[in-house]
């Protein structure tokens, strides 16, 4: 039999698209580095075909359960506030997505990267790279065991700031679904001069923002903060486009 019949076509999913009022822009001129990477020319939404659905699953063998506690690396404990963060990693239906790769980064308790171009002088911490990653279980869900990063100076204008914050990149279904934001704490006072906050439209700032959970802070050990990350449609976690790697 040659051809497609209508009752055996592959049909894709469409996806909700976020009214333009609640994106963040590529470019905005109080994020000074966002002029070198945003585009001349306005972005072309291009439909989802099979390449973007479908792609090579992860084996459970890949991400072992210690990479999820940042708080134990060389043979010791990181220095800091220690934190559990956790949450689910739901689609724009508000549909549990599993088997998702989430991927963290962050500074640590003194607000300094293990990287090679953060040089200001905090200290590093021995017992703490800032790397983890968890994939999602049945229901969506993640978790890490972490420290609370500190809040670090930045190039961006005069006496700036970055308010604490963790890194996420997230797969979806495919390596071509991929997420990449950031996390920030409730009430954090240095969100009023962070560009990279600002940037995201008012209606949509709280999406970035965790929150704090008493029920899951555990007694003499972590606090814990709860953030769920939607990957797409109308309440999509905002997101950084053109990622360029460095560590702001």
């Amino acid at each position: 039999m040659t051809g497609t019949t209508s009752e055996s076509r592959l049909i894709l999913p469409r996806y909700l698209r976020e009214p333009a009022e609640k994106r963040t822009p590529v470019g905005f001129p109080d994020y000074r580095s966002t002029a070198l990477r945003a585009p001349l020319r306005t972005p072309v939404d291009l439909p989802h075909r099979l390449t973007e659905v479908t792609g090579p699953v992860l084996g459970e063998d890949r991400v072992l359960p210690q990479d999820a506690d940042l708080t134990l690396r060389n043979g010791g404990e990181a220095i800091g506030q220690r934190i559990l963060v956790y949450g689910r990693v739901l689609d724009s239906d508000g549909r549990p997505v599993p088997d998702a790769l989430v991927e963290v980064w962050q500074a640590n308790a003194a607000g300094r990267y293990r990287h090679v171009a953060d040089n200001w002088p905090a200290p590093l911490d021995p017992h703490f790279d800032g790397l983890g990653r968890v994939v999602t279980d049945s229901l969506g869900r993640y978790e890490f065991m972490t420290v609370k990063p500190g809040a670090y100076p930045w190039g961006n204008h005069h006496n700036a700031w970055r308010p604490a914050h963790i890194h996420f990149s997230l797969f979806g279904r495919a390596f071509t679904q991929r997420l990449v934001t950031q996390m920030y704490f409730p009430d954090d006072p240095l969100f009023g001069q962070d560009p990279i906050f600002n940037a995201i439209p008012p209606v949509a700032r709280h999406r970035a923002v965790s929150r704090y959970s008493l029920e899951r802070t555990q007694d003499n050990w972590a606090l814990a903060f709860e953030w769920d990350i939607v990957l797409r449609g109308t309440d999509q976690t905002p997101f950084e486009t053109d990622d360029d790697g460095d560590v702001a």
